[in-house]
């Protein structure tokens, strides 16, 4: 290593930090500097897929305000995107934000060793907030690990046995979760050293997993349990029939198979209810959150589990023999967590994810029967699916909204699909703005098909 070389490095990058407005030259060195970092450091081929879906695929995001994301020239992107579902409170909400300050100038994450009182009263409020006699906590980081754990405590509660899953359903990426997750893209590379005990059923038929499970049962096997988004994400907002996951709760419960709902990227508001499995009034046995939880601000994650399940898991035993994350509900994210839940509750975050898609969708509907590569629209509240006739029209769409300065995407698991999924405070000058330009952008892929 040769320290000085990298002192100097660290001070012109940092000196970047200290800048409160760039100049055109400092952002055309951190342009040519981001480019050549991520070839050469960070990951070739993500450079590749950024150019399949952005202009020059050269944008580099640098700050941002409530509705907006900005480069590094300054130039305001809206923002449909979301976070995919995670800012729902807006970019830095400085009323959550105020909350993290105060945090950060009394104890940043914390000594892992002594009690912290924010962990304490954040699982009091999650148990406060969340379905039926969910009460126990576990904090986590990312919506991997969340997983993990989800499934680790199934394991832990009702024993080793087979796990189902859904087709078309997204949990994540690390080993447990992607086992759970559909997708052959992901699960691939990892065939044959996967979690063998895993089956997947049809989304949104419930006669399928009650066959899977008694035909495992029949011939001998166990089933821990079900895991299952409520509205499925990554697969392109599909939305199963009104009394699908009431009818799951009932299946498992028949048959003692645990009920795991994956709700980090439909909890906090984002379907236009605090939690999507309110809507027909279902407690699960686990369920995971994230996305929405922090505010955008620090990372944090979870599950919360009824009583029954945490109790009997082994846990009081051995507190740690779940998991024992450095960071999982450290003080920022706490402090973070209590200031978004405080602010989803006051201005009533699920009624205006509610309104707001609906008034996405009245647009949108009317698009479509001028746009006949406009196949299909699904809507779960503020998350939002436009679905095009191909892959390749759907990302042409994307690329013309983008270089109109508007922020969409698409999903990972189905590339037709265009998501919806912007901070529900945005405002409807904003939104009427948004659909303009996805109009033009879609006017335009139609003309050059």
């Amino acid at each position: 290593m040769d320290k000085n070389a990298t002192l100097k490095e660290l001070e012109r990058v940092l000196g970047f930090l200290d800048t409160d407005e760039l100049t055109a030259d400092q952002a055309k060195t951190i342009t040519e500097d981001t480019e050549y970092n991520y070839d050469h450091y960070f990951n070739p081929g993500w450079m590749d897929f950024r150019k399949s879906c952005t202009p020059d695929g050269t944008t580099m995001e640098w700050a941002d305000d409530p509705e907006h994301v900005m480069d590094v020239n300054g130039v305001p992107y809206i923002d449909l995107i979301g976070g995919f579902g995670t800012y729902i409170c807006g970019h830095r909400n400085p009323e959550i934000l105020h909350y993290v300050k105060k945090q950060m100038d009394r104890l940043t994450l914390s000594s892992t060793e002594l009690l912290e009182p924010l962990r304490g009263y954040l699982s009091e409020i999650m148990a406060m907030i969340t379905p039926g006699d969910l009460q126990y906590t576990y904090l986590t980081n990312g919506g991997a690990e969340a997983v993990e754990m989800a499934i680790k405590l199934a394991l832990l509660y009702n024993g080793p046995g087979f796990f189902i899953a859904t087709t078309g359903g997204f949990h994540g990426k690390s080993i447990g979760a992607v086992s759970m997750t559909a997708n052959p893209s992901f699960r691939g590379p990892y065939i044959g050293n996967l979690m063998e005990c895993v089956r997947h059923v049809k989304f949104g038929d419930a006669d399928q997993l009650e066959n899977a499970i008694k035909n495992l049962q029949a011939v001998g096997e166990k089933v821990t349990a079900f895991i299952i988004e409520p509205v499925q994400g990554e697969s392109g907002c599909h939305v199963p029939y009104d009394g699908y996951l009431k009818d799951c709760r009932e299946i498992t419960k028949k048959y003692g198979v645990l009920l795991i709902l994956d709700e980090i990227q439909t909890g906090l508001g984002r379907t236009g209810y605090l939690w999507r499995s309110m809507k027909e009034d279902v407690t699960p046995d686990i369920m995971t959150f994230g996305k929405v939880s922090s505010g955008g601000i620090i990372p944090i994650t979870g599950i919360v589990s009824r009583k029954e399940v945490f109790e009997n898991s082994g846990l009081i035993e051995n507190p740690f023999i779940l998991g024992s994350p450095t960071f999982g509900g450290n003080a920022l994210a706490c402090s973070s967590t209590l200031g978004t839940i405080n602010y989803i509750l006051k201005n009533d975050i699920p009624t205006m994810a509610q309104e707001k898609g609906d008034y996405y969708m009245k647009s949108l509907v009317e698009m479509q029967k001028r746009h006949p590569i406009l196949a299909e629209l699904r809507q779960a509240g503020l998350l939002i699916a436009m679905e095009f006739e191909t892959a390749e029209l759907g990302w042409e769409v994307s690329k013309e909204c983008f270089a109109r300065q508007v922020m969409v995407a698409g999903t990972l698991n189905n590339a037709r699909v265009i998501r919806i999924e912007p901070p529900a405070i945005q405002s409807y000058e904003t939104i009427d703005k948004a659909l303009e330009v996805i109009d033009a952008a879609i006017t335009t892929v139609e003309k050059n098909a």
